[in-house]
């Protein structure tokens, strides 16, 4: 191996941290409805020789301290520093590897590896030579004339690494680098580079990685901070004194993974309203998950081995399902009391029982049932509906009341998402040619 790729094997850890970011808060404007807050107070230390893991669902602001770290953005107030010096812009000494491989479709491989030497103003000989080391490191020696179109998703991937680290930083920053790729090439990819870290071949003194897969935190990281939403937040830190490799059928890892799920479904004080949603009233914040996928994760539990309660872990496994996939349909099942969620358990409730056991009319009988009664913006548009001689109301009305307490693209998507929970019930119609909201079922 070139010595030029070469370095310490991570052990010889400093009391001085590489990366220090304080109180890090990120909100935007919007106008009248004041502002949108999706990371408040964030602190994260990074140390040399260690991985740190930012783990939550999507939307709760690690992507966007990541890129506050990175200098991408400034945060709305709050300081970074990189060792010591304040972080004002993209610095030198930190790279980033990003979800999509970004990479120029008309350079080959070693080219595009070669683009930020060259920006650096590095010698063409020397940039070659780092470029190969580099190439060769993370397994793509022999591609280096081939363009991108002819990589798989994996091996595009790796030439991103490959760029991040050529220009030897000290901090590699990944955000969600693996959640683009396939079960198995990514376990591929963690793997070779989780070797590629205990063997001290990486010239990196520490990484930060943004994921919302817990168990490939726990995989990978010394340190895993979970986020919690609306707004983004730091919630706790877990220390992962686990030998590598992990095994993931190690008790010990299990526990943890078991540990981190009952710490992203505990309640964090009693709400203006239960359920997990930001908001009160018409105002409550809802994501856009769909009856069928709702109606499926009932039948899961209910069906053996589950029996009506289940352990969030191995239902997560069996169903292949992470957090951002699995935890708005079981919160959304919450706020509409089909179940109950808290301690990494979910556990259906009377009505989930009778909804698992019934038939298409009575599932959709207690569904309008549960959603009259629980979602406050539903139970607005029919009463708006009932009182109308014409039983007939234009969306656009509803959308409006919605903007003026959450942002045009939030109002859409809880709009769009009551639409469909009530048209599933038959609790109103919605004809989309003409935007309105009916008692009838549109022509």
């Amino acid at each position: 191996m070139d010595a030029s790729i070469a370095t310490s094997s991570p052990g010889a850890g400093s009391a001085t941290p590489l990366v220090s970011a304080r109180q890090i808060c990120q909100s935007y404007d919007k106008g009248a409805a004041g502002s949108l807050v999706v990371l408040d107070k964030a602190d994260v230390e990074l140390r040399p020789a260690e991985i740190v893991g930012l783990l939550g669902r999507s939307g709760s602001g690690k992507s966007t301290l990541l890129r506050a770290i990175a200098g991408l953005i400034q945060p709305s107030s709050g300081t970074v520093a990189f060792q010591g010096r304040p972080v004002t812009g993209p610095t030198s000494g930190i790279a980033v590897v990003f979800q999509s491989f970004a990479l120029f479709p008309w350079l080959t491989v070693l080219e595009n590896v070669e683009l930020g030497l060259e920006a650096q103003g590095v010698a063409p000989a020397e940039r070659r030579k780092r470029a190969l080391a580099a190439i060769d490191l993370i397994g793509l020696d022999g591609f280096e004339s081939a363009y991108p179109k002819e990589l798989s998703g994996g091996m595009r991937q790796r030439v991103g690494l490959a760029r991040a680290l050529v220009v030897h930083p000290k901090v590699l920053l990944m955000d969600e680098p693996f959640s683009a790729l396939d079960v198995l090439t990514a376990e591929t990819l963690r793997t070779d580079l989780l070797d590629l870290w205990c063997e001290g071949r990486m010239p990196i003194e520490a990484i930060l990685m943004v994921t919302h897969n817990i168990e490939e935190a726990v995989l990978m990281c010394d340190r895993i901070l979970i986020f919690g939403s609306n707004p983004g937040r730091v919630i706790a830190e877990l220390r992962v004194d686990l030998p590598q490799p992990r095994n993931r059928l190690d008790p010990a890892f299990r526990t943890l993974v078991e540990d981190i799920y009952a710490r992203m479904t505990a309640r964090a004080g009693a709400p203006a309203r239960d359920g997990l949603f930001p908001g009160t009233g018409i105002a409550m914040s809802l994501p856009r998950v769909s009856t069928n996928l709702m109606a499926g994760l009932i039948e899961a539990i209910a069906a053996e081995p589950y029996k009506g309660a289940a352990d969030l872990p191995p239902l997560a496994a069996q169903l292949h399902h992470e957090i951002d996939d699995l935890f708005p349909v079981a919160e959304t099942l919450q706020l509409l009391r089909f179940a109950d969620l808290e301690g990494g358990d979910i556990r259906l409730t009377a009505p989930g029982l009778r909804f698992a056991d019934g038939n298409v009319d009575e599932r959709k009988r207690l569904f309008a049932q549960q959603l009259s009664t629980y979602v406050p913006l539903a139970a607005h548009i029919r009463r708006v509906l009932d009182e109308r001689s014409s039983h007939k109301a234009p969306a656009g009305r509803f959308r409006d009341e919605l903007e003026d307490h959450m942002s045009e693209d939030y109002a859409a998507t809880t709009l769009k998402a009551v639409t469909n929970w009530a048209r599933y019930a038959e609790y109103f119609a919605y004809d989309e040619s003409a935007d309105l909201f009916t008692l009838e079922n549109p022509s």
